[in-house]
């Protein structure tokens, strides 16, 4: 997996490919990432890449030849397992399916980051091959969301995490969340950490987390646990937890 993040900030990017996991994954080989700094192509002898809105209106806009430019430096033959992907409040919102879809479908990622008050329309409509939001809110620039979108696809790399097991069960890789986790002290004021987990039964332990993970999602999140695909031993678990906290 490749991924080019274009950005008039590449020393902010820079900083996130210095992190440790991040770190490792690009140190061992097991991705690649690397930040494009579309300045670098502008046409102006001050390296100007935005201008004012045609039409009027307050702020600057960052002009298109820069980031076609860019992006045609990084991605110079575009193939079916290539997607450029700009960062905006238009598109889709990001959520963990999407970010095995990246994964699965594609080899190289480009993500273009807008800034100021946005960038010249062409590049939404003839540049990029989709939109993606990481949620309904105003950010400086496409920074934040291409950090993580990057993130979010790299963890699924094999050997990123180190423990192959760890993608598969953090929260959202199914629509379910994670469940409760402890470590020492096993008491911290007068709460212990649940009995079962210093069994060393390992059956009990996966039936407690699997259950504990159903309850969370049920109370925190009931918009997953709506879309949840219960098995049958999800359905004797959740029967428990029903008749459990009629109890109480």
């Amino acid at each position: 997996m490749k991924i080019d993040i274009l950005s008039l900030f590449p020393e902010f990017v820079e900083a996130f490919f210095n992190q440790s996991m991040i770190k490792r994954a690009l140190e061992a080989g097991l991705m690649e990432m690397a930040v494009t700094n579309p300045r670098d192509f502008t046409k102006s002898r001050h390296r100007q890449a935005d201008d004012t809105i045609y039409g009027g209106g307050a702020g600057m806009l960052m002009m298109c030849q820069p980031l076609f430019d860019a992006c045609h430096h990084v991605l110079p033959e575009k193939g079916k397992r290539d997607r450029v992907i700009f960062l905006s409040p238009a598109g889709e919102t990001f959520t963990q399916d999407k970010a095995k879809e990246l994964y699965r479908d594609y080899d190289h990622l480009v993500l273009i980051c807008g800034h100021y008050e946005g960038v010249d329309h062409r590049v939404e409509e003839h540049l990029a091959d989709e939109l993606i939001s990481i949620g309904d809110y105003v950010l400086t620039g496409g920074e934040l969301g291409a950090m993580v979108i990057s993130d979010a696809v790299a963890r699924m790399v094999p050997g990123v995490l180190g423990d192959a097991g760890s993608a598969a069960t953090d929260s959202f890789y199914e629509p379910i969340l994670e469940y409760p986790q402890y470590t020492k002290p096993y008491d911290y004021n007068g709460w212990k950490v649940p009995d079962v987990l210093l069994s060393g039964h390992h059956a009990n332990i996966a039936r407690w987390r699997r259950k504990e993970a159903l309850r969370r999602t049920l109370h925190h999140r009931p918009d997953l646990f709506g879309k949840l695909i219960l098995s049958g031993e999800d359905k004797k678990l959740m029967a428990e937890i029903r008749e459990e906290e009629k109890e109480e």
